[in-house]
């Protein structure tokens, strides 16, 4: 089957000498990897390389045979190039932690096309802004609305958050932050990109992070710490 999608590339790793296997998020049908033959070689000068860098958003043309096995691109473009995301440090670590995260949440070969215009609008909103020292903290709380265990909010006066359950409760059980890091938790939830980036203090961020990835960890099977992430705490110290 013949198909023209846009695509976010999840990650890209080499096959033997001169090839890529590509893991995208598509628009039209979720999860997909792709098989890059000869993708170092100059004479494919429509499969570069710098296609194939984490987040990556592409115009693609592709054979799909939806076997189970590495699909096939026919024409690759990019669709939205990006100005700073991949010449600013703090931005490319950001995408390198968020393509990690993407990558250990969604396993579906389905469509998803509101969690697929989501990022396609946050990642332009990256590209065009500087201060984006809470993206990846509101980024990582927004996609849990996209897959399914988004916090339920509605006693959100209670001062303890159970993270197992995802709800916040007025008793602190075996599974729950303690006050403090609910309290931080609680001003996570109303952020916007937009919002005031000193919110949080470096430490704040770096506890308000753990709590974020042990929340996928309770809540998505086999999500596994992403390896960018100390990376990312010693670029946000």
């Amino acid at each position: 089957m013949l198909v023209k999608t846009k695509a976010i590339v999840i990650s890209s790793i080499k096959y033997q000498e001169k090839s890529l296997i590509v893991r995208c998020f598509t628009k039209s049908h979720g999860l997909k990897s792709y098989f890059v033959r000869d993708a170092f070689s100059s004479r494919k000068s429509n499969q570069k390389i710098a296609y194939f860098q984490p987040l990556t958003i592409l115009e693609i043309e592709a054979v799909h045979k939806n076997k189970g096995t590495l699909e096939n691109f026919k024409e690759i473009k990019i669709a939205m190039p990006f100005q700073t995301i991949h010449s600013d440090i703090y931005k490319s670590t950001i995408v390198m932690f968020i393509s990690e995260i993407l990558h250990h949440s969604i396993h579906e070969e389905e469509k998803n096309e509101h969690l697929f215009a989501f990022l396609e609008t946050t990642l332009f909103w990256l590209d065009n802004h500087d201060e984006t020292a809470n993206f990846h903290l509101i980024l990582m709380l927004e996609i849990t609305k996209y897959l399914g265990f988004y916090p339920d909010i509605s006693g959100i006066e209670f001062p303890f958050f159970d993270a197992n359950e995802g709800v916040f409760t007025p008793f602190h059980g075996i599974g729950s932050l303690t006050e403090h890091e609910t309290n931080l938790f609680k001003k996570l939830i109303p952020l916007k990109f937009d919002n005031d980036q000193k919110i949080f203090h470096v430490i704040e961020r770096q506890i308000v992070l753990k709590i974020l990835i042990d929340y996928y960890v309770f809540h998505l099977d086999g999500f596994r710490k992403p390896k960018s992430l100390e990376v990312l705490k010693e670029i946000f110290s």
